[in-house]
């Protein structure tokens, strides 16, 4: 059975009619002799039995039942002779045809109606974008090779479009990255531009503390041009390499205490930068690190009670910075809080990305580190950034 399923068409209609043949052959000739058994039944009725048995004994002919005429039989016997001369007449031709029919309904039903009623369903579900099925009919035909080349078509298009949807993610995520990354040294001009109106039209800022801050301006700005030649030429957040250089780890705690005074002024809470161990540089992309920090102090310093504490070190080859702060610490898993557009607070959308800790998270890891988060619920949160060197 599993060899005559895996006919080909063109055997298949063979086989099938070929067996139509056979089994109509036996019927009509079964049918033509049970016809003429009954009729000559009836004919008999109406025979001189003396005279053809005085016939059958003489042996110089043959001796057959008589056809009465339609006026010495009854009107019943009449239409069964005549329905039986019908029969023996066109019965092979009446068997035939319905042989015919019963192959090919037989021939549609077990080769061609499965696969068809699954390529006609399949083509709706396709048109309808929805490409998470399986096409089902496994035959070694025409029909079989059909249907696994139109799987194979489906399972094309699902991983296109998997693909075309990773993309648009991937490009959601990297201008929310651009736009969100772009924000903290917006928001360091932002201060240093406030501190001199400020302090600058009342004269009780000096000289050196102006051209200071000025400075400091044009380095945001150049750190600005860095950042989005450097954006430009992605396509996707994860492809953003590390330049590794030597960076001095005071001058590192110095350039995030100048952001940090921002920080301070716009949310009147307190930050406090410790730099720990004997090792006093590391080898590390700093943009990439500073941009870590960055965010990890955002997120700090909005939901910090009164404080916030960054410790830095450099340790194994390792660059760790940690951000700490007193507020209620984080209520959702770790891998939720890093994850792209993440907001413990729905109205935060209003003013957050929800980027931070999925940039940091994706630097560290780009960096040959990780971002670890500390449960400490109602104690405050505590992140560790690790950077690897280069």
């Amino acid at each position: 059975m599993e060899k005559i399923r895996n006919f080909s068409l063109k055997k298949a209609i063979v086989f099938y009619v070929t067996m139509s043949f056979i089994v109509t052959f036996f019927l009509s000739v079964f049918t033509v002799n049970i016809a003429a058994e009954i009729q000559n039944n009836i004919w008999w009725k109406y025979t001189d039995q003396e005279e053809y048995f005085k016939g059958l004994r003489n042996e110089s002919y043959e001796t057959l039942i008589a056809r009465p005429s339609r006026e010495e039989m009854s009107k019943m016997d009449w239409h069964i002779s005549e329905t039986c001369d019908f029969l023996q007449t066109y019965g092979i031709l009446l068997w035939s045809i319905a042989g015919s029919i019963v192959a090919v309904g037989i021939f549609y039903k077990n080769k061609l109606k499965k696969p068809i009623e699954e390529l006609k369903e399949a083509s709706k579900l396709i048109a309808k974008d929805e490409l998470e099925f399986h096409i089902t009919y496994e035959n070694q035909d025409e029909m079989g090779m059909l249907c696994q080349e139109f799987e194979k078509m489906r399972s094309q298009l699902e991983e296109n479009n998997k693909v075309l949807w990773r993309m648009i993610e991937d490009e959601k995520a990297l201008r929310a990255a651009i736009a969100h990354d772009i924000r903290s040294p917006l928001a360091v001009l932002k201060g240093y531009q406030e501190m001199l109106l400020e302090f600058l039209l009342t004269g009780e800022m000096e000289k050196e503390e102006t051209e200071e801050i000025l400075l400091e301006g044009m380095k945001q700005i150049e750190r600005l041009n860095r950042f989005i030649e450097t954006m430009r030429k992605m396509t996707r957040l994860e492809e953003r390499e590390p330049i590794y250089q030597k960076v001095e780890l005071e001058s590192l705690g110095k350039n995030l205490e100048k952001e940090i005074k921002i920080l301070e002024k716009e949310t009147e809470k307190q930050c406090k930068i410790m730099i720990k161990g004997e090792i006093k540089t590391a080898f590390v992309d700093e943009e990439m690190v500073r941009e870590v920090v960055q965010n990890l102090l955002s997120n700090a310093f909005r939901y910090a009670k009164t404080s916030v504490e960054v410790i830095i070190s450099a340790e194994l080859s390792r660059l760790v910075i940690t951000v700490e702060d007193d507020g209620t610490g984080f209520q959702e898993d770790t891998d939720k809080v890093t994850q792209a557009f993440y907001h413990s607070n729905p109205k935060d959308d209003l003013k957050h990305f929800g980027m931070g800790m999925y940039i940091s998270r994706v630097f560290c890891e780009r960096h040959g580190g990780g971002l670890y988060i500390e449960q400490n619920r109602g104690e405050g949160a505590k992140v560790k950034a690790v950077f690897k060197e280069g």
